[in-house]
């Protein structure tokens, strides 16, 4: 079950809601009594299609990191988009992913970063009216939609597998 209740509070979170604040977007961060860290189980809580979940998955590409917002339904195939990105995609590491977002996987954001990231947004996020994205923490999510997605990390709308249908 998930609450909003205002007395939850985490310094990833505060990070990801102070972004938020300053992109000019109000934060309505939802917490959950248990840890969501993957697509499945945040779709789950929130009574959702697993489409409507915006993973955040740290790469990097040629040793840079590399946020990629996906949708929960899909797989980053990563030879597909490191060659529409023009470089060498490779998994990143936890000591990695913290470095570069300040956060833990499981609940990183797609905002609230030490420094931006170049970020890749799937297109197939666009068919969601609205959807949820980790809010610093693996308890938390917010709602947003793909276009508002895109604005706030100043990503690039792609495809992020072969075959994708782009909304």
């Amino acid at each position: 079950m998930s609450d909003e209740r205002a007395d939850r509070t985490h310094p990833a979170v505060e990070r990801v809601e102070a972004a938020l604040l300053a992109a000019g977007v109000e934060p309505r961060v939802r917490w959950f009594e248990a840890a969501t860290p993957t697509a499945v189980s945040a779709a789950a809580e929130l009574g959702i299609e697993v489409g409507a979940i915006a993973n955040s998955l740290v790469f990097t590409i040629d040793g840079e990191p590399l946020l990629v917002m996906t949708s929960g339904a899909h797989r980053v195939d990563t030879a597909y988009l490191g060659e529409r990105l023009g470089g060498r995609i490779r998994r990143a590491d936890a000591e990695t992913v913290k470095a570069a977002t300040g956060q833990t996987i499981g609940g990183v954001a797609p905002v609230g970063h030490p420094a931006p990231l170049r970020t890749v947004v799937d297109v197939s996020l666009a068919g969601y009216p609205e959807v949820w994205a980790a809010a610093g923490h693996p308890h938390t999510v917010f709602p947003t939609t793909f276009a508002e997605l895109v604005l706030l990390t100043g990503g690039e709308p792609a495809n992020v597998e072969p075959g994708a249908v782009e909304s």
